[in-house]
């Protein structure tokens, strides 16, 4: 069962003149404390929010957001309870159904509502701002008859008539008056009230069954895979799955607001293709040549064709007088850098489409004068 708390507080309120009372009690109105007892009597009572243990500070709770209230008292006493939120409405927390007699707090020992174990929580509602609980101690039971009442039998907190905290400070001041100065005592703790914070951005998972993987997503590099990227804006973006050796794998993933996106890609193994050459006739001047560029003797093994056209090629400007500075696989073929007397040259072959070998040589050469 939920027990929504309604409370805020606005910021300190100035006052008016203290209440003139008889000499009994006189109780001291405070805009920092609400209701404050002149003397110090040996009865002592302290309150807290569960996210302030000092009881001093002024923590921060969400709309929505479970708090739980504690007090303690040094000698045996009745504690009664109320906040006042940011614009002046009163809740009074103890006593009230949920908990009969529960009010009542033996001394030295910590009343915590809602205590564990209790079938109810106690959330905090709007509207944002600054709470104030007071805590109130008597070592007899108080009459509020003035102050709340229960309205019907299904109410589980009393309703308080008065408005803001210096209503409430007048209206308890008639209640502690009577009493012997020593009789009573209040503290008090505050809270701030701030709105849900809506979540803006989402997260995206993307697993792989292969190491080296790297993720690009909507045209930027994310970073590796089987890892989650957080703070992601929601939104539908492409994504591109890479890994060496393997076919890029591509798709589009939506991302949502406050939930994380997951993608696993299975890569399959690669395929290697071997390929075929049609036997040749003799004296075919084409297909020799072409066995040639395969690198292919009868009774051995085909090589890669693009391969066997770079080392052809290679040979050829050796024996021009080039020494092969580097050699570097591409994708579609292979680059190589060699160096001559007078220039350099850069060797391209790439697979080409139908089967085809392209062959590309682009020399620099540095003339002296």
């Amino acid at each position: 069962m939920m027990a929504p708390m309604k409370k805020v507080l606005t910021t300190s309120l100035a006052l008016g003149a203290a209440l003139t009372t008889t000499a009994l009690a006189q109780p001291r109105l405070s805009a920092q404390s609400i209701i404050v007892n002149p003397v110090q009597p040996d009865l002592s009572v302290s309150v807290r929010v569960d996210k302030d243990a000092s009881g001093n500070a002024n923590p921060v709770y969400r709309v929505g957001e479970n708090i739980r209230i504690s007090t303690t008292v040094n000698r045996d006493a009745y504690v009664y309870l109320f906040n006042v939120d940011a614009t002046g409405e009163v809740t009074q927390i103890l006593p009230n159904r949920f908990e009969s007699g529960a009010n009542f707090v033996k001394a030295n020992t910590t009343k915590v509502f809602p205590a564990a174990g209790d079938t109810f929580t106690f959330s905090v509602d709007g509207p944002v701002g600054l709470n104030k609980v007071l805590a109130l101690a008597s070592l007899t039971p108080l009459n509020l008859d003035q102050v709340s009442s229960f309205k019907t039998q299904q109410d589980q907190f009393a309703t308080v008539t008065a408005r803001g905290q210096d209503q409430l400070a007048q209206a308890l001041s008639i209640v502690v008056t009577p009493l012997p100065q020593t009789n009573w005592v209040t503290n008090t703790a505050f809270f701030t009230v701030a709105a849900q914070t809506p979540v803006q951005t989402g997260g995206l998972f993307v697993g792989t069954n292969v190491g080296g993987a790297t993720i690009i997503l909507n045209g930027q590099r994310l970073g590796g895979a089987n890892v989650t990227y957080s703070n992601i804006r929601p939104g539908t973006y492409p994504v591109r799955v890479q890994a060496p050796g393997f076919q890029d794998f591509s798709t589009t993933i939506t991302v949502r607001a406050g939930v994380t996106t997951n993608l696993n890609v299975d890569f399959a193994a690669p395929v290697a293709v071997t390929p075929v050459v049609q036997p040749a006739q003799p004296g075919n001047i084409v297909l020799d040549l072409f066995r040639g560029l395969l690198g292919a003797i009868a009774g051995t093994q085909l090589q890669d064709p693009a391969r066997s056209a770079y080392d052809q090629k290679v040979t050829e400007l050796q024996r021009q007088g080039y020494t092969l500075q580097s050699t570097r696989q591409t994708a579609s073929g292979y680059v190589g850098t060699l160096q001559g007397r007078t220039g350099t040259v850069t060797l391209t072959v790439d697979r080409g489409a139908n089967r085809t070998i392209v062959v590309q040589v682009n020399e620099i050469t540095v003339y002296r004068y």
